[in-house]
């Protein structure tokens, strides 16, 4: 499909979201509207790292609530993968907080999932044109602006603005460790893993190791916890069956 895609001149899009129907809603209107193509369609950050290897598209559409690692860590992942990539973060929730985590993550964009198709159409467009929307959003806000800078400055947030709701924080942890955190909190074994990934249980073990050493803990109970903790997963749903492509 991605040779569909450089054969029509077409830029291809990866879109990641829990939902079957919300992806195959998005595939026919980014396609109908912009003239894109969808070249994947993925359930979880672990299927949307194997796939933009796969795929290598231009633009990712990420949905802030996904089963496991949250859409915010996927961004992160994605652009650490492959900084080319354009990230568009979709969401129920507005908050402001949420609107500078995808910044900080990487991401160009912030729409609502109650935007209207010609919103996101329009906001599409722009990004595939080398615009950063999100900074517009930001820098109308005096108050985010400031808070975005403070975070930037690895400063604490609340600093600048006491009154203000925390950042979430994004994993500290390297993409290919947060794809395999997103395996574990998933409930796959080891050797499940191994196979999703396409790489040795020994490989496996070794990135887990880096994870535990890396959250402070000793094992797959404790990192779960402390994840969840953080607001780093997302607790619930079943497992994602294999990824459309």
């Amino acid at each position: 499909m991605q040779r569909h895609s450089r054969a029509t001149g077409l830029a291809g899009v990866l879109v990641v979201d829990g939902h079957p129907l919300f992806r195959q809603g998005l595939r026919r209107a980014l396609e109908q509207e912009t003239g894109m193509s969808v070249v994947a369609e993925a359930a979880s950050g672990y299927q949307a790292i194997q796939l933009a290897t796969i795929h290598r598209p231009a633009l990712a559409l990420v949905d802030v609530q996904l089963p496991g690692i949250t859409g915010l860590n996927v961004v992160r992942a994605l652009k650490g993968e492959h900084p080319r990539i354009r990230a568009i973060v979709l969401s129920a929730d507005t908050a402001d907080e949420l609107l500078l985590a995808a910044a900080l993550a990487g991401a160009a964009a912030f729409v609502g999932k109650d935007a209207t198709l010609e919103a996101l159409v329009d906001t599409v467009q722009r990004v595939m044109r080398g615009e950063r929307p999100i900074d517009l959003d930001i820098l109308r806000r005096p108050a985010l602006a400031q808070r975005l800078l403070s975070e930037l400055r690895h400063e604490a947030s609340a600093d600048a603005a006491p009154n203000a709701t925390p950042v979430p924080n994004l994993l500290p942890l390297s993409p290919r460790e947060a794809v395999v955190l997103d395996c574990m909190v998933l409930g796959l074994s080891n050797k499940e893993i191994a196979a999703a990934l396409y790489i040795t249980e020994q490989t496996v073990k070794n990135h887990m190791t880096a994870v535990y050493k890396k959250l402070g803990v000793r094992g797959r109970l404790e990192a779960l916890r402390c994840a969840i903790r953080h607001g780093w997963v997302q607790i619930g749903g079943s497992r994602p069956k294999p990824a459309r492509a």
